[in-house]
């Protein structure tokens, strides 16, 4: 017996379970159909018998999964029905009451409409009343829910079961709605990454293609994914081009054309074409569901404003007693103590706040921002300053040869020959220029010598052995550091070229200027970045001075700091957050140190590395820098929708309060215009999640 499922019986290709529970015939039938490898499935209610043939191969445990999986959404229905029964009952109850109360009927019918009322506000605030009740006894203080017990018994004291029905009724729907907020935004995130795949073609020996479960797929597999599929795993495509839709992942809305040596990923859409992948990640190793998980993981990591709102909550709770017993001792009116506690400022505060901070959390994701915690939000709306990497971040990341200039004695040929036998197995941005230069020059790359490895110095370097003697490729500095004779031939290059160095057995060869353009949007993300308010925009990056001053003058920033080594990197976030917050913006490992200490660290970028993400409190998923000014710009509208909503609930019911005092009106009076507040500044919240983009040059994250 699994998951409440049992196999009466099972022959080859033909299996009956036994069901316990009733289950829609037709729904659960079509539901097993739907299964690679079932032919035919019956369904009998009376005996719950459920008989499938499949194919022989099939796996008992496979279907009883499947099965589980059915009964699992049928469960998710019925407890979202469950939700809905206290409004239900509180809602019809109360109008059934009031109406009887006010019309002709029998005492006796009065009498059973009162009582019935009672029952119905206690069994349907039950959950409330326990917690309310048990909170103090454990805590010794009281919290939201004991407020409402109070408010809800004080009601049934004074024979106003109506009253204690619309509390419960109306503190139910705003409860409802931040859960609703909460699920929305996850349903968002797995509706649009979900993988959503249940079977793929792999192609076994001599070519041929069997449809199998996802599941059963391994690491080094070969799949086909045919025009209009969905990509089920992460991997290098060997055969065959198409067009790929990667916007559950990248964020980019235009699709990109892919072929032989080019990666895809789980979740892709193939638009075109048809492709042969080899699986390098499944499962839970994908990209895709990395994604996923570090968004789920994100709403439960709170912000300090949650804290603050959740202590302001928990104070209001005395307050609102004492209130109530002051009233009471100067009118001796139980009608306008009651006030007191059915008004309180703790259900708007709590709520409106957490439901701000799982929205924008959510909308980030839609345009393709993991934020992984609710924290972060709050501190993006508090940036003085923003660090950018240049290379791979200000720049494209993807730089090419410009000019090649060999040493007397060398030619350029030589230059690029000994500088591409270093770089070969480098997965740096200037060894891919490297390379490729190699590979449009025909330059026949040399073997470097038997079990010679690749020494790297971070920021300055690499080196090998070819033919006995060392190859060097690096900075001047590194040049200077292993004593290699060097000439003026810096002097030839301009002042804005990025240049390497090549030399081989203590000789320079020759040098290399490599040309790394501005990445598009650049310019629009720092001017949007001051609009934003914030007046520091820094640059960071390895490359010498000259080649640092010119970029910074082209994008108009405060500063940079130029030849900077990861410590360094990370010496200047910690000195900049001396005084301030600090965003760090980078892709590569060697901004890994630089990343973790910024207040908030951030990569970017679809050819950012696993370690960066890792110390990276934020990921954007695609190339456009005009996400970084739009996340800020969300930030910040985040944190004044929350500060509405303080307003809002403070001033609503502080006068609901005093009316309350007063006399004004009564305490179920009282009540829904305290619950109609809360429910507003939910609503206030969740517009975040609701709203669609405004018409914008950039059309991101344009909204709230």
């Amino acid at each position: 017996m699994t998951f409440g499922v049992k196999v009466a019986h099972s022959l080859p290709g033909r299996t009956r379970f036994y069901i316990p529970k009733q289950l829609e015939t037709s729904h659960i039938e079509t539901w097993l159909r739907s299964f690679p490898g079932v032919y035919s499935a019956s369904y009998n209610q009376v005996t719950g018998s459920l008989l499938i043939y499949h194919h022989i191969t099939l796996s008992l445990y496979s279907l009883k999964l499947f099965i589980h999986k059915y009964k699992h959404t049928l469960k998710q229905a019925a407890c979202s029905w469950k939700k809905a029964i206290p409004i239900i009952a509180s809602g019809t109850i109360f109008l059934v009451n009031w109406y009887l109360q006010r019309s002709s009927y029998p005492s006796i019918v009065k009498a059973l409409s009162y009582w019935v009322s009672t029952f119905t506000a206690i069994s349907t605030s039950y959950d409330v009343i326990k917690d309310g009740v048990v909170h103090v006894l454990k805590a010794g203080k009281g919290n939201a829910n004991t407020l409402t017990a109070a408010s809800i018994f004080a009601s049934l004291y004074m024979k106003n079961p109506g009253s204690a029905l619309i509390i419960t009724l109306m503190s139910t729907i705003s409860e409802l709605l931040t859960d609703y907020t909460s699920e929305q935004t996850k349903h968002y995130i797995h509706s649009v990454l979900k993988l959503d795949v249940s079977y793929a073609w792999r192609v076994k020996e001599k070519g041929v293609e069997e449809k199998v479960l996802v599941e059963d797929i391994q690491v080094g597999d070969k799949v086909v994914v045919f025009t209009g599929e969905k990509i089920p795993v992460d991997g290098i495509i060997i055969e065959g081009n198409g067009t790929a839709d990667e916007a559950s992942i990248t964020g980019e809305y235009m699709p990109r054309e892919v072929s032989g040596g080019d990666n895809v990923y789980a979740g892709s859409v193939l638009q075109s074409g048809h492709v042969t992948v080899t699986v390098e990640k499944v499962g839970e190793d994908t990209s895709l569901s990395k994604i996923v998980k570090l968004l789920e993981e994100a709403q439960d990591k709170r912000a300090p404003i949650q804290n603050i709102a959740d202590t302001v909550a928990e104070k209001m709770v005395p307050v609102s007693f004492g209130l109530a017993l002051l009233t009471f001792f100067f009118t001796r009116n139980l009608n306008r103590a009651m006030s007191m506690l059915v008004i309180d400022f703790i259900c708007g505060i709590k709520l409106s706040t957490a439901t701000a901070l799982y929205a924008s959390i959510g909308r980030a994701a839609k345009e393709g921002a993991i934020v992984k915690g609710s924290d972060h939000i709050e501190k993006m709306s508090k940036l003085n300053t923003v660090i950018l990497d240049k290379t791979g971040t200000i720049t494209e990341g993807t730089p090419v040869v410009q000019q090649v200039i060999a040493a007397e004695g060398f030619n350029q040929e030589d230059v690029i020959r000994l500088a591409a036998a270093a770089e070969k197995n480098s997965t740096h941005p200037i060894a891919d220029a490297i390379m490729k230069q190699a590979k449009d020059w025909n330059i026949l790359i040399p073997i470097r010598d038997n079990n010679a490895q690749v020494e790297t110095t971070v920021g300055k370097g690499i080196s090998t052995w070819l033919n006995g003697k060392r190859v060097v490729v690096g900075s001047l500095r590194f040049m200077n550091e292993l004593k290699v004779k060097t000439t003026n031939l810096l002097q030839q290059m301009q002042n804005d070229e990025n240049v390497i160095y090549v030399a081989y057995d203590q000789t320079l060869v020759g040098v290399v200027s490599i040309f790394d353009k501005i990445r598009s949007g650049m310019h629009r993300a720092v001017n949007n970045l001051r609009h934003q308010g914030i007046n520091d925009i820094i640059m960071l990056t390895g490359d010498k001075r000259t080649v640092a001053r010119e970029m910074a003058r082209r994008l108009k920033l405060n500063w940079y700091h130029a030849e900077a080594l990861p410590d360094d990197k990370a010496f200047y976030v910690k000195k900049y957050g001396r005084t301030g917050a600090v965003m760090m913006v980078g892709d590569g490992i060697n901004d890994a140190p630089a990343l973790a200490h910024a207040h908030v660290g951030v990569t970017m970028g679809a050819k950012r590395t696993d370690i960066a993400s890792e110390a990276s409190d934020v990921i954007i998923t695609s190339d456009n820098p005009e996400m970084l000014s739009e996340l800020v710009g969300l930030s910040k509208k985040t944190m004044n929708i929350i500060r509405q909503n303080f307003i809002a609930t403070f001033a609503i019911n502080g006068i609901a309060i005093l009316f309350g005092a007063l006399g004004i009106f009564s305490p179920i009076v009282g009540a829904a215009i305290h619950n109609a507040a809360t429910i507003g500044v939910v609503i206030n919240s969740a517009r975040i999640l609701w709203l669609g983009r405004e018409t914008n040059e950039s059309q991101i994250l344009r909204s709230a």
